[in-house]
């Protein structure tokens, strides 16, 4: 005894209706068909639903009991069926994106107001974090997706490649290293570097030692947020380095940005999410924006870095 949804349908359009013809009028079939759906529910049920007459067409004890059932059987089916499409059609949805700190402050703000631009029923939460901390927050499930720099080992996430930007670095107005025409990592050696901690400043020793052993590049102090460094090179106590999405931050702080050379060291960012999970049709639609985005907006950065820091110190 199983009804189909056809079936149940047209009997709850009979119901309401009270009318073959004008049920089949709101099914958009014929009198014909309709009457053959009542017919078959009535088989398959084993018991008659309606009583038919001239005129009408009345409800059974049966049938009685039957429509405020199916009918909410129906309400409660279409209800999620237009639940999905809302998402399916980016009409609703929420997408939770971790990121590190710095990347939070400058590009990803920029891109989400762009996405919302163009989805503006999409709700998209950023949760600012440590560069440690995002891989976490995505394999935890708190968020569903994450960008961040290339991890070693590699972290059990799907990975798919972001961009690859180069190192620059950041020094206060009027240092000895504004009125040098090129910066190379020799040069940044002989002044106190502000680094990040963690796997940052291991990575970018070992990979600035790997071409340069003679060059005796240390950290003269290691703090957990690109801010904090920046604060401290506005303040005079040193430089630092980063990448160029952060030129807006840095134009903030007064300081100035500069491309590293000699080597010209980059680094890879990844959007993380977990594997043999599907994503959500909003989360799908904003790692595909983002993509298109930073595409767009990090083109040429290499290129740009002098650009914005002549924008930065005429500020």
């Amino acid at each position: 005894m199983n009804p189909t949804l056809r079936q149940m349908r047209a009997f709850v359009a009979l119901a309401k209706t009270g009318n073959f013809t004008l049920a089949a009028q709101a099914m958009h079939v014929t009198q014909s068909a309709l009457s053959g759906l009542i017919k078959e529910l009535e088989q398959t049920l084993g018991a008659k639903v309606v009583d038919r007459s001239t005129r009408k067409a009345l409800l059974t004890d049966i049938g009685k009991e039957l429509y405020p059932l199916f009918s909410q059987m129906i309400d409660d089916l279409d209800g999620a069926l237009a639940n999905v499409a809302d998402h399916t059609r980016l009409k609703k949805g929420i997408v939770r994106i971790a990121a590190p700190q710095l990347l939070s402050c400058t590009l990803m703000p920029q891109a989400i107001a762009a996405y919302r631009a163009r989805y503006p029923d999409i709700e998209v939460r950023l949760g600012d974090t440590g560069v440690e901390s995002v891989i976490n927050r995505v394999l935890s499930g708190e968020a569903d997706v994450g960008i961040g720099p290339q991890r070693e080992p590699a972290p059990p996430l799907d990975a798919k490649l972001l961009f690859e930007m180069p190192f620059a670095v950041v020094f206060p107005k009027g240092h000895k290293l504004e009125k040098q025409e090129r910066v190379t990592w020799q040069d940044v050696a002989h002044h106190p570097l502000i680094s990040l901690q963690g796997q940052f400043t291991e990575r970018l020793l070992e990979d600035v030692h790997a071409s340069l052993r003679e060059v005796p590049v240390k950290p003269a102090n290691e703090v957990t947020f690109m801010t904090t460094a920046l604060a401290m090179a506005a303040a005079g106590l040193g430089v630092t380095v980063c990448m160029p999405y952060a030129a807006p931050l840095v134009a903030l702080y007064g300081l100035v940005m500069r491309p590293l050379e000699e080597p010209v060291l980059s680094r890879r960012f990844f959007v993380y999410t977990r594997p043999g999970r599907s994503l959500s049709p909003a989360a799908e639609s904003f790692i595909g924006f983002l993509d298109h985005f930073v595409t767009h907006e990090t083109a040429g950065a290499p290129d740009r870095v002098d650009t914005l820091a002549s924008q930065a110190r005429a500020g």
